[in-house]
C-alpha cells in the first residue's frame, strides 16, 4: 500500500509527540545505503547519505492533520522501521525551559545514528509559525564516525481554509573521521542541497511516499 509519508507520521488514530518523532525517523534506508557505500570505501558518498537522513528524519512536509499529544518527561517510545527493520527509540528528556528530545536508530547490522534536538518554542512570522530546533547527530559504523550540527526549523503555514501545511527549513554542517566535510541547506519546498569537499552540489527532494504492504503499526512505549 502506498501511503503519504506525513499520513504515516500522523496516523488517523492519533499519535504522541515521541511517536511522531519515531515515525519521522523511519527513513533508515538512507543509513542502510550509507553502510553499503562505506563497505566500498566511498566515504564522501556515505556522508552525503547520512546527511540526508539527518535532515529527513528531523522534518516533515505535507498536510498538518493534527497536533500530536504531549508525552511525560522521561517517557520513551520505540518502534521498528517497517522498511529496514531498524530499531528507533525516542525519549523526552525535559519539557522546560525547552522540549529536549533524544533519539537513536540502530540498524540490524549494528550501526547507530543518535541525536538530540531542543525545540526552542514558537516564533510568529509572515510565513507561519516556526519552531526552531538546534540539533546534533552522530553516526557510528565500526571505526567510521560522522558528526552533524545545525538548526532545523519546523514551520506551520496557516490557511484560512483549513489547509494548514507543515514544512521545514534550515542547515547542517558536518564532517567525518575520513577527512570529509560538508554543508546541507534545506528550503521550504523540501529540497536539500548538499555540498561535500570540492564535489558539485547535489540536491535531493525529501518529499516521498512509503510502501507499507498493508501494515498497520502503532508506536509502543517502553
Amino acid at each position: 500500500m502506498l501511503i503519504d509519508t506525513l499520513r504515516y507520521e500522523l496516523p488517523p488514530e492519533g499519535i504522541t509527540l515521541l511517536g511522531y518523532v519515531v515515525r519521522r525517523m523511519h527513513k533508515t534506508d538512507w543509513l542502510a545505503k550509507a553502510v553499503d557505500l562505506l563497505s566500498r570505501q566511498k566515504t564522501a558518498d556515505a556522508l552525503e547519505a547520512i546527511a540526508i537522513y539527518a535532515v529527513a528524519s528531523s522534518t516533515s512536509f505535507g498536510h498538518a492533520y493534527y497536533q500530536p499529544r504531549f508525552n511525560g518527561v522521561g517517557e520513551v517510545i520505540q518502534e521498528r522501521d517497517p522498511i529496514t527493520g531498524a530499531t528507533v527509540t525516542a525519549k523526552l528528556e525535559s519539557s522546560t525551559p525547552h522540549y529536549h528530545i533524544t533519539y537513536r536508530a540502530t540498524l540490524n547490522s549494528g550501526e547507530t545514528f543518535s541525536g538530540s534536538e531542543n525545540i526552542l518554542g514558537t516564533t510568529i512570522g509572515l510565513r507561519g509559525l516556526g519552531m526552531p530546533a538546534p540539533s546534533k547527530f552522530i553516526f557510528n559504523a565500526g571505526a567510521y564516525q560522522a558528526e552533524f550540527t545545525g538548526t532545523l526549523t519546523s514551520e506551520l503555514a496557516l490557511s484560512l481554509f483549513g489547509n494548514t501545511k507543515i514544512r521545514a527549513y534550515g542547515s547542517l554542517d558536518f564532517k567525518d573521521n575520513a577527512g570529509n566535510a560538508g554543508h546541507l541547506s534545506l528550503n521550504r519546498q523540501g529540497d536539500a542541497a548538499v555540498k561535500i569537499n570540492d564535489l558539485p552540489t547535489i540536491t535531493h527532494a525529501l518529499v516521498r511516499v512509503m510502501w507499507l504492504d498493508g501494515l498497520k503499526l502503532s508506536p509502543q512505549p517502553l
